[in-house]
C-alpha cells in the first residue's frame, strides 16, 4: 500500500461512522479516510499481541475470477502472471503471490485462494485499480474477473483471536494458517481465512459492507478484543518482519531481491513461464544483486523510510520501513543493501537527521510469527 497523494477522492470505508462514534483518529491513507489509532499506538500494539485486535481493512481489494466452468482453467491464467504454484492449490486454501511486469518487477503483494467455483484473491487498496486493469488486460477473455466492491473487509489478530471468534463463529478454530471457508456470524454469510499480516495467529473475514457495522460490534463486543488502528497495523507487521507494498516492494524490486523465495517455488523456477522469469530465476541461482534486510539499531532514535544506509562509509543501500519497535523496546528497521553487506550480524551505519547510527543486520522477522499450522 501507499499513502493518499493530497488531490486524491479521499473515500469512506464501510465502518467511518463506528470508528467515529469510537473516538478514532482519521487519517487519508490508500485513498481511504482510515483509523490511524483509538487509545495509541503503542497500547494498541501491545493489546493485540497479547490479546486480539480487531482492524479495518475494507480499502482492500477483494476479486473473484471464474470461467463457464468454475475454477477450471483458471489457476493456468494465473499461473501465467504469478510465480506461485497455483495449478496444485487445494480447494480452501491460500497462497500468498505477486503479480510481475515485464521485467519482473513487483506490481503489487496479493493473497490467492481457491475455492469451490472460483479463485478469490486480496489486493492492496492503493493498487487495486491497477490490478484489475493489469488483470483484464492479461487473463484470457474467456475468464470472469468480479471486484467485489460490496464487501468489506476485517482482520481479527492476536493469540486470542481464536477464542474470541469461535464464540460468535462456530467451527473457524478448525481452521489452520493458510486455510479458508464460509460461515455465519450472526446470521451474517461471511467468508473467513486463518491469516493475516501481523505475526500473529489470526483471521480475515470479507462481509457484505452493509453488514459491516453489525459484525464489527458484535465481535468487538467480545472481551478479548478492541478496535486496532492503522499505526499498529504497520508496527505489528514490521516487527513480523513483512515487506510493506510502495514502501519494501515496488517495481524495482523482484521476488529474489526481497527476499520472497517462498513465493517462486522450486516448480516453477525451474518451468518458469511467469513474467520476468529469467531475471528473478538467475537471482536466485546465483544470488541478487541486493537484498532485503532487517536492522537493529542502537540508541532510541528511530530510522524511517528514506534513511542512507552506509557500510564503512560507503552508501549501500536506503531504509524502506522503520520504527521503533513495542515489544523490543528499541529501533528496527527493513532495507535494501548490496549483497556483499548483507550478512546477519554485518555491522552498518544509517545516517538519521545529519548523524550516523550504528546498526546491525539482524534476521527476519524481529519478533516470532506465531502461527497456528497443521498439526501444531
Amino acid at each position: 500500500m501507499s499513502e493518499a497523494e493530497p488531490d486524491d477522492i479521499i473515500q469512506t470505508l464501510p465502518l467511518d461512522r463506528w470508528h467515529r462514534a469510537r473516538d478514532a483518529r482519521m487519517v487519508p491513507f490508500a485513498g481511504y479516510q482510515m483509523p490511524i489509532q483509538y487509545e495509541g499506538i503503542i497500547a494498541e500494539h501491545l493489546w493485540t499481541r497479547e490479546s486480539a485486535g480487531l482492524f479495518d481493512v475494507s480499502h482492500m481489494g477483494q476479486l473473484l475470477i471464474s470461467g463457464d466452468k468454475g475454477a477450471e482453467g483458471v489457476d493456468v491464467a494465473l499461473e501465467a502472471l504469478l510465480p506461485g504454484d497455483i495449478i496444485n492449490l487445494g480447494v480452501d486454501r491460500m497462497r500468498y503471490s505477486l503479480l510481475l511486469d515485464d521485467v519482473g518487477g513487483i506490481l503489487d503483494d496479493l493473497m490467492v485462494t481457491r475455492r469451490a467455483g472460483d479463485f478469490y484473491l486480496v489486493v492492496n487498496g492503493a493498487t487495486k485499480a491497477d490490478d484489475i486493469a493489469h488483470l483484464h488486460e492479461y487473463l484470457p477473455e474467456e475468464l470472469v474477473l468480479n471486484h467485489l466492491d460490496e464487501q468489506a473487509l476485517l482482520a481479527l489478530q492476536g493469540p486470542k483471536a481464536v477464542d474470541a471468534l469461535a464464540r460468535i463463529c462456530p467451527g473457524v478454530e478448525a481452521l489452520v494458517f493458510m486455510t479458508a471457508g464460509a460461515f455465519e456470524i450472526g446470521k451474517v454469510p461471511v467468508w473467513v481465512s486463518r491469516s493475516g499480516y501481523t505475526g500473529e495467529d489470526g483471521y480475515e473475514i470479507s462481509l457484505p459492507a452493509d453488514k459491516a457495522e453489525e459484525v464489527a460490534s458484535l465481535i468487538a463486543a467480545q472481551p478479548e478484543v478492541k478496535p486496532i488502528g492503522l499505526g499498529a497495523r504497520d508496527s505489528l507487521r514490521l516487527e513480523a518482519g513483512l515487506p510493506l507494498y510502495g514502501h519494501d516492494l515496488d517495481t524495482g524490486t523482484d521476488p529474489a531481491v526481497a527476499g520472497l523465495g517462498f513465493a517462486v517455488p522450486k516448480r516453477r523456477r525451474a518451468e518458469g513461464g511467469f513474467p520476468g522469469a529469467t531475471t528473478i530465476c538467475r537471482h536466485f541461482a546465483e544470488g541478487p544483486p541486493r537484498k532485503r534486510i532487517g536492522l537493529t539499531v542502537e540508541g532510541r532514535l528511530p530510522a524511517r523510510e528514506g534513511a542512507l544506509i552506509f557500510d564503512g562509509g560507503t552508501e549501500v543501500g536506503v531504509i524502506t520501513s522503520g520504527g521503533f519497535s513495542p515489544t523490543l523496546q528499541a529501533p528496527i528497521a527493513m532495507g535494501y543493501v548490496a549483497a556483499a553487506s548483507a550478512a546477519n550480524g554485518h555491522k552498518l551505519q544509517i545516517e538519521v537527521r545529519g548523524k550516523r547510527l550504528d546498526a546491525v543486520v539482524a534476521p527476519l522477522p524481529f519478533v516470532p510469527h506465531r502461527y497456528v499450522r497443521q498439526g501444531s
